[in-house]
């Protein structure tokens, strides 16, 4: 009786013991498979970039073969020729012939000289006729550019004037390239010693 009461309770404590310990390598054995699938859920780390493209190159990564991508294929874009320079070749045209400007002659000169000469005597002869008919009161200056002259001496230096224009234009005629104009180079002063001559005349006439 008390043999069997001592065993009792020398195995009461044991198997209390022994059930904490079974519960607490069931706790350990279910945190151990929590933290087991967790590892397992989360992802790994990133597999370096040199590894990647170094599987990338030989096609296979543990024993997987991948299929090597053709590289993309450029289209030949065809060279461009040279374009050389084209220099058209300078049509030569035929040379004009040279035309000399038509000069004087000798002769041509000293008749210029004589009818400046002569144009010049008129108009001095012309402004003294008319002078001399305006102070004895014949007549007045019919031509009314010289009409403010005709009352002083300035009058012989106005009728100047037109001959020296008609001198100009006789010259200018003379090397003219027209050959009407050059053959005609004498008219103008031929002209004004013609109207100075008839002035003189009309204005002697008027003085009895």
């Amino acid at each position: 009786m008390w043999l069997a009461a001592i065993l009792l309770v020398f195995s009461v404590p044991q198997n209390g013991n022994t059930a904490e310990e079974q519960h607490f390598a069931a706790i350990t054995s279910i945190v151990t498979a929590e933290n087991s699938s967790l590892s397992k859920a989360l992802p790994s780390a990133p597999e370096p970039k040199v590894k990647a493209d170094e599987v990338a190159a030989t096609g296979s990564d543990a024993g997987v073969s991948a299929t090597a991508i053709p590289a993309p294929v450029l289209p030949v874009m065809p060279a461009k020729p040279v374009v050389e320079p084209r220099y058209a070749p300078l049509s030569i045209s035929p040379a004009r012939a040279f035309i000399a400007r038509p000069y004087e002659t000798r002769t041509q000169r000293k008749i210029w000289y004589a009818l400046s000469f002569t144009g010049s005597g008129l108009a001095a002869a012309d402004a003294w006729s008319t002078r001399r008919a305006i102070t004895q009161g014949y007549g007045v200056e019919g031509n009314p550019m010289l009409r403010p002259f005709s009352d002083s001496g300035a009058l012989y230096g106005a009728t100047q004037v037109s001959p020296l224009v008609m001198d100009f234009i006789g010259k200018r005629m003379m090397v003219s390239q027209n050959r009407i104009l050059r053959k005609m180079w004498w008219l103008p002063q031929a002209a004004g010693s013609g109207v100075s001559t008839f002035a003189v005349v009309h204005n002697v006439r008027l003085v009895p």
